[in-house]
């Protein structure tokens, strides 16, 4: 069992829902703030905007909250946002990359190489992780958009390039630059998406043990608690009977 998403859940349902619910519609709100500052407003014209504001729909941000993150990009008094990303090592070698929106650099920085220390890891330079990852697209369904070779046969006429599927949903991959026109087809056959963006996919990840795991849970924890941090990817896999110990705990 592999990646951040399996470590996320385990926080969510452990933490109090509407403090994660609350801190996901701001990290939502800055997204969709950014992407009309950046392409403009126009929801149709703006393809960046139109997947921040799928998510947001997909997450049950209410209409008010996605026009008003819109309207600040308009305002001219809004923050302004810059996107960065940093790479590091977590503990066990695990390679980690943070993609942050952040309207103080030197801030954004300290915070995230404190939390690679805290943890036994260390912050490294820009490219120092990510010749690791594929840059791709990935779209997911719920479990009741179909069963999973039906949902196969659309990935493939959509021109998708992989399809996972199990009891939590499908997760549908392409190339980057597809991104817009797969999710665009896959929409017309199977509803709108639970979540459409651009990840950063490990080519191969590292098998890491009981209490390694425990720390980069821990460390996850921490980058998902900064409001600066929008994603975090990794390339750690841990066997399901580590996960069941981890859920249980």
């Amino acid at each position: 069992m592999a990646g951040h998403s399996q470590f996320k859940n385990i926080m969510h349902r452990k933490g109090r829902q509407d403090a994660v619910r609350s801190k996901l519609f701001s990290k939502l709100s800055k997204e969709i703030t950014v992407a009309a500052k950046v392409g403009g407003p126009d929801i149709d014209g703006n393809p960046r905007l139109r997947l921040a504001v799928q998510n947001a729909r997909a997450q049950s941000m209410p209409k008010d909250n996605i026009q008003r993150a819109i309207n600040k990009s308009q305002s001219g008094d809004g923050d302004n946002y810059e996107e960065i990303r940093y790479e590091g090592y977590g503990p066990g070698g695990v390679a980690v990359i943070v993609e942050l929106l952040t309207d103080n650099r030197n801030r954004s920085a300290s915070n995230v190489r404190s939390y690679f220390t805290k943890c036994g890891g260390a912050m490294g330079e820009t490219g120092s992780v990510a010749f690791m990852f594929d840059r791709v697209g990935e779209i997911t369904f719920k479990p009741a958009v179909g069963d999973a070779d039906t949902v196969l046969e659309k990935a493939i006429e959509a021109g998708a390039e992989d399809v996972q599927s199990d009891e939590d949903g499908h997760t549908i991959y392409c190339a980057f630059e597809d991104l817009g026109d797969v999710s665009k087809s896959l929409e017309g056959d199977l509803g709108e998406a639970e979540s459409i963006k651009a990840i950063w996919k490990p080519q191969t990840n590292t098998e890491v043990d009981e209490e390694k795991a425990g720390t980069l849970m821990k460390l996850i924890a921490m980058f998902d608690d900064d409001d600066d941090v929008q994603n975090v990817y990794t390339n750690f896999e841990v066997s399901d009977e580590v996960m069941a110990k981890l859920t249980a705990a």
